[in-house]
């Protein structure tokens, strides 16, 4: 599918855009793949990895998509947009509330008229988890910004620019996450916890990325794709990094789940299981189930929820230990 096209990735030096460059360079052959973030240490970091010497298709852009006319000039004549830049940290959000709705959902909008201007084909945003009944700011704005893609295939009119949404876990060993920091501290002898009881969906970047590529491919627009993926609890993670230390109760950070949700029982009404996804499909007057329903889609049950916590795949501590060792973290000897 993007063997010829042009290729486009917000945030694209972050760990998905990494990665996601990687695997596109590796099946694909697109004509061009261009790399828009603000970071320009980032950039040259990424550029001696991915040289545009070894690689011609690969284009690196300054911008940050909060900048509309940064992003009208950089969109021309693209094809395909994964959008995966934004303000993630929960904590830092809480405290500057104004710039993360400036990148979140200003910075949506921004894009999706944009890709509706130039006549981009598809756009796949990425959500997360905590979209699914917010509790804090974060989870706020990428539930907005994803109301406002799937609203886009309805604002683009005449316009072919088709618009989906992939959301899910949290991602093994990403930056800030629990596994580095359970590696850092371990060393210590004392591991916090902030609460015993407390799950997490969890996705190796790896497998992130193939099904948003996926998902790009087949989407009609105006879905939004959820993997089926395990979950993980927080002594047994604790457990399987630092067997001997001890663990220190400090109580869950403001903003933050217990357990997680990525399709509400509110949304079960509109979602379609497949054998290792759902979709939450759009309440639009022009969509049509038929094409999901004739490859084997069934609705889910009545009350049906998507929670880490009643997840019924969840990971044993010998399959968390073999999946931390195989991940590319200082210190990940287990």
């Amino acid at each position: 599918m993007l063997d010829g096209k042009t290729v486009l990735i917000t945030g694209g030096t972050g760990s998905f855009g990494k990665k996601c460059t990687e695997i596109i360079l590796k099946k694909y052959k697109p004509e061009k793949l261009i790399i828009f973030s603000r970071d320009e240490l980032k950039q040259f970091e990424m550029s001696q990895v991915f040289s545009v010497e070894e690689f011609p298709c690969i284009r690196y852009f300054i911008g940050d998509i909060r900048d509309k006319d940064r992003l009208y000039r950089v969109f021309d004549k693209v094809d395909y947009v994964i959008h995966t830049a934004a303000l993630k940290q929960v904590p830092a959000a809480e405290r500057n509330p104004i710039e993360v709705i400036k990148t979140n959902i200003i910075g949506s909008e921004n894009i999706i008229n944009a890709a509706i201007d130039r006549n981009v084909k598809k756009v796949v945003a990425l959500s997360t988890d905590k979209a699914a009944n917010p509790v804090n700011l974060y989870g706020a704005t990428k539930l907005c910004s994803d109301k406002l893609f799937i609203s886009g295939n309805s604002y683009s009119g005449w316009h072919d620019t088709r618009f989906s949404v992939v959301r899910y876990g949290n991602v093994v060993g990403s930056r800030g996450s629990v596994i580095p920091f359970f590696m850092k501290k371990k060393n210590t002898g004392v591991l916090p916890i902030t609460d015993k009881r407390m799950t997490r969906f969890w996705i190796m970047i790896e497998q992130g990325v193939d099904f948003v590529l996926k998902c790009l491919e087949t989407s009609h627009g105006g879905e939004l794709f959820v993997p089926k993926i395990p979950s993980m609890n927080i002594i047994d993670l604790a457990n399987v990094i630092a067997p001997d230390s001890k663990h220190e109760i400090i109580g869950i950070r403001p903003g933050e789940k217990i357990h997680e949700v990525m399709i509400t029982r509110d949304d079960a009404r509109h979602t379609l299981e497949f054998t290792d996804h759902y979709i939450v499909e759009p309440e639009f007057q022009w969509w049509s189930n038929d094409d999901y329903i004739s490859n084997g889609a069934k609705p889910v049950p009545k009350d049906f929820e998507y929670n880490s916590e009643t997840n019924p795949w969840f990971l044993t501590r010998e399959e968390m230990k073999k999946i931390i060792s195989n991940l590319e973290i200082k210190d990940a000897n287990i």
